[in-house]
């Protein structure tokens, strides 16, 4: 029986992202999922249901960012191209690899409401799956290769992995005792590594893969990763202000496991030492209405609105980095989606 991942989350949604998806790139994407449901078919005999069902959730921004920027230069005349859509399905692909491995890393037992690979069949089979991700995705993307100089996009790919990998490990040794500043620096350091360096390569990867020139590649490229730091900040931000039916997880999720944020180092730095945030983060003990105090104290403070403010300043240096390329109206949905992005449930 084939695998259908058909996505039921973008029906009934106004945000630009399911305008954007059910419109001006509804052929490309049902194209990206073929390409996915393909995919899945080797692994079929070592993925339960929900495993596969990860790929039949979530919004796909990333392959949208590359079917993007890869019809900005090659425009709407021509058909889905194959290599752009295999190239999306496998950064997809890569994409949940990192999900998967970062629920093992968090011990985190929810992924987008339903129950973590890591959850429902413990962190060893988890981190093979997530494995089995990537390595699909990395066929995926040499599949992708036509001509000599696409081996380029390969070593782009690595190197993505690599920052990523770095990024997780960053993460891991980060310190919440040390000075504000420090962690402030740290912190967009370990986004770049972790997040925003797949939004840059979905940029990257999809004008390279349309014949854009190798410097206005590396300019989109740079416009992803700004947005990969606004999106990944207000995620952090979300964090705080979301409930678990918005954001899959419970609210605070960052403090209770101790995760160093941009809200959490702010909210630090202006409660002080003494308080129950500072204290918890640096190892200190709370039992549970202290936790929840802490939570609302966190909402409480200016930590929110200082690290939107970030957000909204990543947003507009992405924004930047769009000015050169052609005014037509994929260009003008990458402006909707980074300012979506800043703007979301705010």
């Amino acid at each position: 029986m084939p695998l259908k991942l058909a996505i039921d989350s973008r029906k009934g949604g106004s945000d630009p992202i399911s305008e954007i998806y059910d419109g001006l790139l509804a052929d490309d994407m049902a194209a990206v999922h073929r390409e996915l449901e393909a995919a899945m078919i080797p692994q079929a005999r070592y993925l339960t249901d929900a495993e596969i069902g990860i790929y039949r959730r979530g919004k796909k921004l990333r392959p949208m960012l590359m079917v993007l920027s890869a019809r900005m230069l090659a425009g709407a005349d021509a058909p889905p191209s194959p290599r752009v859509v295999k190239g999306a399905a496998s950064l997809e692909m890569l994409h949940v690899a990192t999900l998967i491995h970062d629920d093992v890393i968090d011990r985190s037992m929810v992924r987008r409401g339903m129950p973590s690979v890591n959850a429902a069949r413990g962190a060893e089979t988890a981190i093979i799956i997530g494995d089995m991700q990537f390595v699909q995705a990395l066929r995926g993307f040499i599949d992708t290769i036509t001509v000599p100089d696409d081996m380029e996009l390969v070593r782009l790919v690595l190197d993505t992995a690599f920052r990523i990998c770095c990024g997780e490990l960053d993460e891991l040794q980060t310190d919440p005792r040390w000075d504000f500043s420090v962690l402030r620096s740290r912190y967009l350091a370990t986004i770049e590594r972790k997040t925003s360096v797949l939004f840059g390569l979905a940029c990257e990867a999809g004008l390279s893969l349309a014949g854009g020139r190798r410097s206005d590649c590396r300019r989109i490229g740079t416009f992803g990763r700004r947005l990969g730091d606004a999106f990944q900040i207000m995620d952090d931000v979300f964090d705080f202000l979301q409930d678990e039916r918005q954001s899959g997880k419970p609210v605070g999720m960052d403090l209770t496991s101790r995760r160093v944020s941009l809200p959490l180092i702010y909210a630090m730095e202006e409660l002080g030492p003494n308080h129950a945030v500072t204290r918890f983060m640096r190892g200190g003990a709370c039992d549970p209405a202290e936790l929840a105090e802490a939570i609302e104290a966190v909402k409480s403070s200016n930590a929110i609105q200082r690290a939107y403010a970030d957000a909204r300043a990543k947003a507009l240096e992405a924004l930047s980095y769009l000015q050169p390329f052609p005014d037509n109206r994929y260009q003008r949905a990458l402006q909707r989606l980074t300012h979506h992005v800043v703007d979301r449930g705010y």
